[in-house]
C-alpha cells in the first residue's frame, strides 16, 4: 500500500463529493450556489446536501476497483467516511 496512492484517492473522493454537491444544486435548486448553501445552513439541511454529494463517490470508487488500484479506492472510501462523520457531527452540533 502506497500512502501517496491513498492520498490521491482521498483527494479524488473529496473532489467527487464537492462536485456532487454542486451538480445537485445546479440541477435541482432554483437559487444559485451561494444562496443555496446559505439557505442550507440557515434551514439545517447542509448535512443532506453533503450526503447527496457523496453519491458521486461511487464512480471513482468502482473505477479504481475495476482498474485494480485498491489503494486509490481505499482513499475514496476514507473520503466518504470523513464526509459521513462530518454530517454526523453537523447533525449533533447543529
Amino acid at each position: 500500500m502506497n500512502k501517496q496512492d491513498v492520498f490521491i484517492g482521498f483527494l479524488v473522493g473529496i473532489a467527487a463529493n464537492i462536485s456532487g454537491i454542486f451538480l445537485y444544486i445546479s440541477i435541482f435548486s432554483e437559487l444559485n450556489i451561494d444562496d443555496t448553501l446559505q439557505d442550507a445552513v440557515k434551514n439545517g439541511y447542509l448535512g443532506k446536501l453533503i450526503a447527496l454529494g457523496g453519491i458521486l463517490n461511487f464512480i471513482p470508487f468502482f473505477v479504481f476497483l475495476k482498474k485494480k488500484e485498491n489503494s486509490h479506492a481505499r482513499g475514496v472510501l476514507m473520503a466518504t467516511i470523513v464526509a459521513a462523520v462530518a454530517v454526523g457531527i453537523y447533525k449533533v452540533l447543529g
